[in-house]
C-alpha cells in the first residue's frame, strides 16, 4: 500500500514538471523575443537549461565555463549550462540536417562560431535573428561601428552573431633558441634557411596553419587591402603564384625537410614543447604564458608580431534558427558580454582571450580592473597587438585558397 502511495506521488511530481517545463516553452513561443523587455526575457530564462556547443579543445576554456560561467549563471538566474565540446563544422552540419528535415525543435541554444562556419549558417539560414539589439551588454559597451563587429571575416553579421572575444595570430619562440627571431616573412625566410628543421607550421586546413598562409599570402602579394572588397577569383589567380613560390621555397628547410606537416596545431605544439622546432603560433596571444603556467613550455618562450601585422579576428555566439531555448540564450550571451566576464575571460590564469568590448565605454573602475591585470613577459600588450594587426580576409578566399595549398605545395 505504501508502495502505490509512493509510485502515486512521484507520477504526480513527474506530471507537473513536465507541465512547467511545457508551459514554459509554450510560454516563450508567444513571446516575441526580438521585441520583448528584457526583463520578461530574463523571467523567462530563469530555472532553465541551456546547452552551448564549442570547441572543447582547451583545458583551460573548459574548466572557466565549467566553473566561472557555469556557477555564477546559476547562482542569479537558477540557470544550468550545458557545455557541449564539438567542432563548428560538425554542429554545422548537425543543423543543416535537422534544417533539410524540418526540425523546428534542436537541441543546441548557442554555438561558438566565426568565419567559413558563419558564412555558411547564414547563407543556409541555420541562425535565428537579429538579436543582439535585445543585449543589454551589446547596447551599452560594443563599438557597433568595429568594422571587425560588423563583419566576420567580411560577411555582414547583421544581428545574426554577438561578439565574444578577439584573436590575434603571434608567433611563439623559444628565446634562448632564437635570440634574434625574424620580424617579417623576409627575414623569416632566411631564418628558416638558416636553422633547418626549426620551422614549420600546420597542414591546412588546420585553421592556425591556414591563418599563417594567408599572412604570408598578404605578404608576398602586396598587402591585404587589395582582397577586403570581396572575393575576386580574377585577382587570386593573378596573385596567389608568389605566395606557392615563397611556401615551396622554405619547404625543404622545414621540419622533416617540409615532406609531412602537423596534422594540426597541438602537434606543432607538442615538437616546440620537445624542441624539435624552435617556434609555434597561435590565435591566442596568451598561449604561451598559459602554456608556460602549465608546464609545457619552456619559461624562455616568447611571443611575436610581425612588422607588417599579424591577422586578428573577432569570435561570436549566434543562436540556432531551432534552439529550444532561445530567452536561456540570450541571457548566458548578455552576461558573456558583461564587463565582469570579459574581464575574468581576459586574464591569464583563466583563459587569456582579448576583450571584445570597447573598454572606452566602460565605467572608470572596470577599466582600472583591466589596466591592473598583470600579463606575462610571455605576452605582448594589448598595444602592440592593436598597432601591428591587420583583417582577416573574405572567408569565401579561405577554401579556395586551403585547396591551392594541398595542390600548389602539398602535393607538389
Amino acid at each position: 500500500m505504501q508502495m502505490k502511495k509512493v509510485v502515486k506521488w512521484f507520477c504526480l511530481v513527474v506530471l507537473i514538471v513536465g507541465l512547467l517545463v511545457g508551459c514554459s516553452q509554450k510560454k516563450e513561443e508567444a513571446v516575441d523575443l526580438k521585441n520583448a523587455d528584457w526583463t520578461e526575457i530574463e523571467e523567462l530564462a530563469r530555472g532553465t537549461e541551456v546547452n552551448i556547443y564549442m570547441w572543447g579543445g582547451s583545458t583551460a576554456i573548459n574548466k572557466w565555463m565549467d566553473t566561472y560561467v557555469s556557477e555564477t549563471m546559476k547562482e542569479r538566474y537558477n540557470l544550468k549550462v550545458n557545455r557541449v565540446p564539438m567542432n563548428a563544422s560538425e554542429f554545422i552540419n548537425k543543423l543543416l540536417t535537422e534544417k533539410e528535415a524540418g526540425k523546428e525543435k534542436g537541441s543546441i541554444d548557442v554555438i561558438w562560431i566565426n568565419g567559413e562556419n558563419f558564412r555558411t549558417a547564414r547563407q543556409a539560414d541555420l541562425l535565428w535573428g537579429p538579436f543582439t539589439h535585445q543585449i543589454p551588454n551589446f547596447r551599452k559597451y560594443v563599438d557597433q561601428n568595429d568594422p571587425g563587429i560588423k563583419y566576420d571575416f567580411g560577411y555582414p553579421v547583421e544581428g545574426y552573431e554577438a561578439p565574444w572575444g578577439r584573436a590575434q595570430m603571434v608567433l611563439i619562440y623559444n628565446s634562448e633558441k632564437v635570440p634574434n627571431p625574424p620580424r617579417n616573412f623576409d627575414e623569416l625566410k632566411e631564418w628558416v634557411k638558416a636553422n633547418p628543421g626549426r620551422f614549420t607550421y600546420p597542414a591546412l586546413p588546420d585553421f592556425t596553419g591556414s591563418a599563417f598562409v594567408r599572412m604570408a599570402l598578404y605578404h608576398t602579394t602586396g598587402g591585404y587591402e587589395q582582397y577586403l572588397s570581396g572575393f575576386d577569383q580574377k585577382l587570386l589567380d593573378e596573385k596567389i603564384g608568389l605566395l606557392w613560390d615563397y611556401l615551396n621555397e622554405i619547404e625543404p628547410y622545414l621540419w622533416r625537410q617540409g615532406k609531412t606537416y602537423p596534422q594540426d596545431l597541438a602537434q606543432l605544439d607538442n615538437l616546440y614543447a620537445q624542441g624539435e622546432v624552435w617556434m609555434t603560433m597561435d590565435y591566442n596571444p596568451a598561449k604561451a604564458a598559459n602554456m608556460i603556467a602549465q608546464g609545457v613550455f619552456p619559461e624562455s618562450s616568447r611571443s611575436l608580431v610581425f612588422d607588417t601585422g599579424t591577422i586578428a579576428n573577432t569570435h561570436f555566439l549566434a543562436i540556432p534558427f531551432n534552439a529550444p531555448n532561445k530567452a536561456g540564450a540570450m541571457v548566458l550571451i548578455n552576461f558573456l558580454e558583461s564587463p565582469e566576464a570579459q574581464i575574468s575571460k581576459f586574464k591569464p590564469e583563466n583563459w587569456g582571450d582579448m576583450i571584445a568590448l570597447d573598454v572606452t565605454k566602460l565605467p572608470e573602475k572596470y577599466q582600472k580592473q583591466i589596466e591592473s591585470i598583470r600579463q606575462s613577459e610571455a605576452t605582448l600588450s594589448l598595444k602592440t597587438l592593436k598597432e601591428h594587426s591587420v583583417p582577416e580576409i573574405p572567408s569565401a578566399y579561405i577554401p579556395v585558397i586551403e585547396e591551392g595549398w594541398e595542390a600548389n605545395v602539398l602535393k607538389k
